[in-house]
């Protein structure tokens, strides 16, 4: 029975083409929000993180009404690191509305995403975003986006997609570029005539398949997913199909449905919505609530496998216990499980040592993000350089290789291709648009893009764009240069002083600033050679009978470089450590004493 008073959509894009204002003005102008109620821009991104970097990291969905039919909007990440996201949010829907830049065209990531929605053989609208652009290109535009899906190998159903143009910014919609529409009114129609309502049976057994976890402090756990059959009613006892056994007798405490960004509590809840339940313990996604006599769990959802893994270690620097609210395993451990409970993304495996935790994730940016998130709560740990991660088959060691799409100046290909075939990278493809601007497709093994962005950024003059996309699995390709230049390290603790600064300007570029506490073995900038160098940045000047009154006021040194998260990530060594605290980042080495750090280097 097909239920046409819900429909299930999903929005998918690259970054930055405007997802999350779309959904603004798609809830502003169905009346969800009073006349008086101030919004703000970007409503759903409720993370702090979310909005700082302006991209969306978690899958959240709203729902609004329209002409009494409930349209269950799932607002879905445009980055590949986070595509655990993606492949849930595909699951509650039954159509996706895939939003291009009108000059950008369809970018990697929109690939990405696009791939997954159309192995589920969902129906598409092609939204074209941001229309009011100077530099538009609608019509090669679309006919990328048609080359895009033939590339992808779309069925003959799927090409013939209808198109609609918007600016989200200013809450308008087009079926055809000339009309004189002034809202979102044909886009709310297409919605309603293109995709289906859901395909459900409220008479069958109850299945949920759930595909989010939330929490909340009064009422626990909530599971959040689609209704695919049946009902739920509050005070019926179900069954809990976990991956290895079923938990029978499972009592509700609340079912949610959602309405706008709200939750609302009811009773009962109808198969084809998306839905919430609070009150069974222990839930995974991938579990099924089902009929309490006979459970028929649905099929759990599959995640691609993680390509990458760094070490969180308990902080054990001489600073240890300074700022950081949480420190010790245990605290880093649950905190580390709490996270894998809602990100089907994440791996974390226990090591050898009781105070070190491996964490298997998509990408640098995953990390990332798990690290600041962490850092914000009042975590206070250690983490390592990330390293691929291999597997055997037939003996032989294979290791991820990422399709890596550039859009730079055509006077920086020379230098960029130089340093990408350093790393072992292949042009595949290279494609001047006659502008000035050259876009090109590399194969490069994962290893090889740690620590690569920043250096691009630098060696473009920040005006080149580069995008990463998982391709496949290729033999290890052998050793792969990382940081040319060595570190300038801290010999003993103290203050840093000018005096001792001033001596470093022709050394390399500091990353600490005067009167900065220092202790022994931290990393306090990046040398101008290859190799390490201990220095005593704490340094006094001795003073003398002999005294120039304004002999050192004309002494005027370079800033330091600022760090960021991202930044350390890219930048530190095999030997290395970042050390993270609320209030601190600090690059150290593993063996802290210079003595023990020399003899472990002869042993290689």
């Amino acid at each position: 029975m097909i239920k046409n008073k819900f429909r299930n959509i999903a929005i998918i894009a690259h970054v930055d083409h405007g997802k999350t204002t779309l959904v603004d003005e798609l809830l502003k102008q169905s009346g969800t929000f009073k006349v008086h109620e101030t919004v703000s821009d970007r409503v759903m991104d409720s993370m702090d993180l979310e909005k700082e970097r302006g991209i969306t990291i978690t899958a959240k969905n709203t729902s609004i009404f329209y002409n009494d039919i409930k349209i269950n909007i799932v607002d879905t990440p445009g980055h590949a690191d986070f595509g655990g996201e993606v492949e849930r949010s595909l699951n509650l829907v039954d159509g996706v509305l895939l939003l291009v830049d009108s000059s950008e065209g369809p970018l990697p990531q929109t690939r990405f995403v696009l791939q997954k929605a159309l192995n589920k053989n969902l129906p598409i609208i092609l939204v074209i975003n941001k229309i009011d652009r100077s530099d538009a290109r609608i019509d090669e535009v679309v006919n990328e986006v048609y080359d895009l899906f033939i590339d992808l190998d779309a069925n003959d159903e799927q090409i013939e997609f209808p198109i609609i143009y918007t600016n989200a910014k200013d809450g308008v919609s087009h079926i055809e570029l000339t009309d004189n529409s002034k809202d979102l009114t044909p886009l709310f129609e297409l919605i309603i005539d293109t995709f289906p309502g859901p395909e459900v049976e409220d008479d069958l057994h109850t299945q949920f398949l759930i595909t989010n976890i939330d929490y909340d402090s009064y009422v626990g756990q909530i599971a959040i997913g689609r209704l695919n059959n049946g009902v739920i009613k509050k005070n019926n006892r179900y069954s809990l199909c976990g991956k290895d056994e079923i938990k029978y007798d499972q009592k509700l405490s609340a079912c949610y449905t959602f309405s706008g960004l709200k939750k609302i509590k009811v009773d009962e809840l109808e198969s084809g919505d998306i839905i919430a339940i609070a009150g069974i313990e222990d839930i995974k996604i991938g579990d099924t609530v089902s009929d309490n006599e006979d459970p028929k769990p649905l099929p759990r959802i599959l995640i691609d496998e993680p390509t990458v893994s760094m070490f969180f270690h308990v902080n054990n620097s001489p600073f240890a216990g300074k700022e950081g609210k949480f420190l010790t395993s245990r605290n880093i451990s649950e905190r580390l499980f709490r996270e894998t409970l809602s990100n089907v993304s994440l791996k974390v495996n226990k090591t050898n040592e009781t105070d070190v935790f491996e964490v298997c994730g998509r990408g640098e940016l995953q990390m990332a993000i798990l690290i600041e998130t962490m850092r914000r709560e009042g975590y206070e740990f250690m983490a390592s350089k990330p390293r691929v991660i291999t597997k055997e088959e037939n003996g032989v060691t294979l290791e991820p290789v990422e399709s890596v799409f550039l859009d730079l100046e055509e006077e920086h290909v020379g230098i960029i291709t130089e340093k990408l075939s350093a790393r072992k990278g292949r042009m595949v493809n290279l494609y001047n648009n006659g502008f000035g601007r050259t876009t090109l497709e590399f194969k490069v093994p994962s290893r090889g893009m740690i620590g690569f962005r920043n250096q691009f950024l630098t060696n473009t003059k920040g005006s080149g764009i580069l995008n990463t996309l998982f391709d496949s699995y290729a033999p290890w390709f052998g050793n792969i240069p990382q940081r040319n230049s060595g570190v300038i390290v801290a010999d003993r603790p103290g203050k840093v002083t000018p005096y001792a600064s001033l001596a470093m300007v022709d050394r390399g570029e500091l990353f600490v600033d005067i009167g900065v506490e220092v202790y022994k073995g931290m990393v306090v900038g990046e040398r101008n050679k290859p190799g390490d160098l201990d220095v005593n940045i704490v340094r006094e000047k001795k003073l003398t009978n002999m005294r120039s009154a304004s002999k050192d006021n004309t002494v005027v040194l370079r800033p330091p470089q600022v760090m960021s998260l991202d930044k350390c990530i890219e930048f530190i060594a095999e030997d290395e450590l970042i050390e993270i605290t609320p209030l601190n980042l600090r690059i150290r080495k593993m063996e802290l004493d210079i003595n023990k750090r020399i003899s472990l280097n002869k042993k290689k």
